[in-house]
């Protein structure tokens, strides 16, 4: 059994053409940082390449030359271009051997789908001499081993797999052979309405004040993200300075702070709703029900969110809203006065205390001189008040709709929670 080591720092590779072609997210090394850097662990390279023999052994031997643990996603499908299994083996000078548990698993696997198997499903089976199946169950495809005291654990490339094995079988084998893990604290606040350069300008002067606190800035479309993280032994200490910093931050941009941690906005939207026992409806246009959607992605939200209307047509906002033909001929579907009469048409359809609308131009086509695309109206009507609102959002088609149902939720947050959005928000 190999010594514990005390401050494990590590890297991570992820292989594919789909990933530096832009094709695909990478959304391995996002998940994998995340979780080894809350675990305590620390990392420091993710490397991106692409399916070439040459540039996934000269990666896999940098790491193994610099790190105590590697961590290693993609490439051990079974089609002609999964070949991390045979890179590996020539990269660590080790024989591909078969590993006839795994060739077990998948051939009662395929029965039981009714599926044949085939020689590139064996090929899955053929691992580098001396490692281990991380999942004896072979539920999931991934093996580890041990190179010149270096950790590498290979993981597939599916996110749900990969994330699995991480979570099931990598970080507590990594905590097992680490000495002592320090203390992490870690702490997200979420903004919406600000933009980046304001959010800099608003905290120009933080990092000076921050000591060891670790701050750090990122967008997360259509939000925007602000991480405190603080490494110590002292927790009541690193609790009490992470606090103090969060106020401060909360004292410059507090009103655009929406949620903190894992809290999402249609969450805190229903939270709000609950609290105060009001019923909320929705007269939806350009978002085509997008609100909706995230409102009952909550669980609960059968409490407060009654039903909506996607009003799409001019013809269905008049017949099932109430909307005049009066109002859209003088001032258009997209306007501050018929996302009014949407609001109040959903609000009376549906008997609730509160009630969105949203209309717009999402695009790439529709737009005018005087309406552009990306130009959105919101109206509100919270029982005897009413508000509306023009915007231009910028983006392609899905950030206009992104953007409209996260500014009509903020306003349900804002107006329930007494901030002051009527001027200039």
């Amino acid at each position: 059994m190999t010594s514990k080591k005390q401050n494990m720092q590590g890297e991570i590779i992820t292989i594919g053409n789909e990933l530096i072609s832009g094709r695909t997210l990478d959304l391995n090394s996002w998940y994998a940082a995340g979780r080894l850097t809350t675990s305590g662990l620390k990392v420091t390279r993710v490397t991106t390449v692409g399916d070439e023999a040459e540039a996934i052994a000269a990666a896999l031997k940098d790491a193994v030359g610099s790190s105590d643990f590697v961590i290693i996603t993609g490439g051990l499908g079974s089609t002609d271009d999964d070949l991390t299994n045979k890179i590996a083996a020539e990269a660590l000078d080790r024989p591909l051997c078969l590993d006839r548990d795994m060739l077990e698993q998948i051939r009662v696997y395929m029965k039981n789908r009714g599926m044949d198997m085939n020689a590139s499903l064996e090929k899955m089976a053929w691992m580098p001499k001396n490692s281990k199946l991380l999942d004896p169950q072979a539920n999931v495809c991934g093996f580890s081993l041990v190179e010149d005291h270096v950790r590498l654990y290979f993981l597939p490339g599916v996110p749900e797999q990969m994330r699995f094995l991480m979570d099931t079988c990598v970080l507590p084998d990594l905590l097992l052979h680490c000495k002592s893990v320090p203390l992490l604290r870690y702490q997200v606040l979420k903004l919406y309405g600000l933009t980046e350069p304001m959010i800099a300008e608003a905290l120009k002067d933080l990092s000076s004040i921050a000591g060891n606190i670790i701050l750090g800035y990122y967008p997360r479309f259509p939000e925007n993200h602000i991480t405190l993280s603080l490494r110590g032994d002292d927790e009541p200490a690193m609790l009490q300075e992470l606090d103090l910093m969060e106020k401060e931050i909360r004292t410059r941009v507090g009103a655009y702070i929406f949620a903190a941690g894992e809290q999402t906005m249609e969450g805190v939207v229903g939270t709000v709703l609950r609290e105060k026992q009001l019923t909320l409806s929705l007269a939806e246009s350009c978002t085509g029900g997008l609100i909706g959607n995230l409102i009952s992605n909550v669980p609960g939200s059968s409490e407060y969110f009654v039903g909506g209307v996607i009003a799409y047509s001019n013809q269905v906002k008049m017949d099932l809203l109430g909307v005049s033909r009066r109002t859209l001929d003088q001032h258009g579907a997209v306007s501050e006065q018929t996302v009014t009469e949407m609001a109040a048409g959903a609000q009376k359809k549906f008997k609730t205390d509160l009630s969105l609308a949203v209309s717009g131009i999402a695009g790439p086509e529709g737009g005018s001189p005087d309406k552009p695309v990306g130009t959105v109206c919101i109206g509100m009507v919270h029982r005897s008040f009413s508000f509306s609102k023009r915007y231009r959002f910028w983006g392609a088609r899905d950030h206009v709709k992104l953007n409209s149902a996260m500014m009509a939720l903020d306003w349900v947050r804002r107006h329930l929670r007494g901030d002051s959005f009527l001027s200039g928000f």
